[in-house]
């Protein structure tokens, strides 16, 4: 079974951090409307969706994703790079540690769930303005005893690795070639995005279809004409938040 958690927009996010877009007013009744309808495409295609009311005076608390790392064996709670987010993790490990055993990965190493793109045994981690080299170092040390292949990628431009590059199936990517460095990924199909849809490298695939921002059309039918199923989502006044559509969920299979 498919677990996703999710958490409810707070009214402060129209005050949220921005780093690479500039700031434009967010609808917050279109916002929470666009959340519920998120969350009912994640119940269509068969995920368990647990929405939580965390961090409701945190302007980020929605983004749920780069609070922490979930695998099959352990969770790795996120040192966020952005020290006003920072409040928002306690809360969000403690839901996770009804999933998971937990660690926390320390400072000076700083982590945000964004830059960490799992596929099968191989962890892709982005060195970002909010994930350092130290991060990489403690996570490939810590996961080396499970058997994991951390693969270190660089990425400018974009505020995550997600925001760039998402996987299709394990060896399918989507990705805005610009922004990241692909020579990580060879060895691998890499399908590039429109030239006029930047941000369409973010998707999320859950039980096999392929959710993707409704406001991307050419890249639908880019993914569509390899064969993958797609779901088109609206998802707009979260891109205003420099958002995609990975970052406001947490997904794993099950329990350990």
């Amino acid at each position: 079974m498919t677990f996703t958690l999710l958490n409810k927009p707070s009214d402060p996010i129209v005050e949220c951090e921005l780093t690479f877009v500039r700031r434009s007013s967010i609808d917050l009744h279109r916002a929470k409307k666009q959340h519920r309808s998120y969350a009912h495409a994640l119940e269509e295609v068969g995920a368990e969706v647990k929405i939580l009311t965390l961090n409701e005076e945190m302007s980020d608390g929605v983004f749920i994703e780069d609070t922490a790392v979930v695998l099959d064996e352990l969770a790795i709670v996120a040192s966020m790079g952005t020290p006003s987010r920072r409040k928002e993790v306690p809360a969000v490990a403690a839901e996770i540690r009804k999933y998971r055993e937990t660690i926390e990965i320390p400072l000076p190493a700083t982590l945000e769930g964004g830059d960490v793109l799992r596929v099968g045994r191989i962890i892709y981690i982005g060195e970002t303005v909010r994930t350092n080299s130290d991060a990489i170092s403690w996570i490939t040390e810590t996961l080396k005893p499970l058997s994991y292949k951390v693969v270190p990628v660089k990425v400018s431009g974009c505020l995550h690795l997600k925001t760039a590059i998402t996987a299709l199936d394990e060896k399918t990517f989507l990705a805005n070639p610009e922004w990241i460095d692909l020579s990580s990924f060879e060895g691998n199909r890499v399908i590039e995005v429109p030239e006029n849809e930047s941000f369409g490298g973010n998707v999320l695939v859950v039980n096999g279809t392929v959710l993707i921002n409704a406001a991307y059309p050419r890249t639908i039918q880019r993914v569509a004409s390899l064969g993958f199923r797609i779901k088109a989502i609206d998802i707009s006044e979260f891109v205003k938040a420099e958002a995609g559509l990975t970052c406001m969920s947490l997904i794993f299979e099950g329990m350990p």
